[in-house]
């Protein structure tokens, strides 16, 4: 894909604006951030549970814990939490009932004996593709009247998309709460 070139707002890929700073777009714009507001609730809905037996099984902060984890291998709190964009105690927080449930385990940094890093057990590894063929069931499912170039762009406009919005929430200072 290519990248759009610089319009009169002076963003790569950002519509000219009309008088008022309003993009010329609008309308499009409102109906694209109204099915990301129905995409957003549909899939809090069904947490894309995927279908059968395992359907609903592991929320969604589970599943992308144990997905990075195997994706990118064993590695500490600090690292988990900055490659996801959420703060280490959150992680804390969300790891703590899967290494309770064995899908996770501390050990052992081969270099630093003395800090501990998460590992997907092979229980977590088992687990963890159960969901993901369910899901990929759903999702193949959903899709079963695309062709296969309309599911590659799908996802390829969906990851440009999710990748503009971490890099927008990495960008933004964090909002501090009133002082009361």
């Amino acid at each position: 894909m290519t990248t759009a070139p610089p319009t009169s707002t002076g963003g790569v890929g950002v519509p000219p604006a009309e008088p008022g700073g309003v993009p010329s777009d609008s309308g499009l714009l409102d109906d694209l951030q109204h099915q990301v507001a129905l995409f957003a609730r549909r899939a809090e809905q069904t947490r894309l549970g995927g279908v059968g037996q395992v359907r609903n099984s592991m929320d969604r902060a589970a599943y992308l814990l144990l997905n990075r984890l195997d994706r990118e291998g064993p590695m500490g709190v600090k690292a988990l939490a900055a490659g996801m964009g959420i703060d280490s105690s959150t992680v804390t927080r969300q790891v703590a009932p899967l290494v309770d449930t064995g899908l996770v385990k501390r050990t052992s940094h081969p270099e630093d004996g003395r800090a501990v890093v998460l590992q997907l057990s092979a229980r977590g590894k088992a687990r963890l593709e159960e969901v993901r063929s369910s899901r990929r069931q759903l999702m193949a499912l959903l899709t079963e009247n695309w062709g296969e170039e309309e599911r590659e762009v799908f996802c390829t406009l969906l990851t440009r998309f999710n990748e503009a919005l971490s890099a927008r929430m990495a960008a933004a200072p964090v909002q501090e709460p009133p002082a009361s």
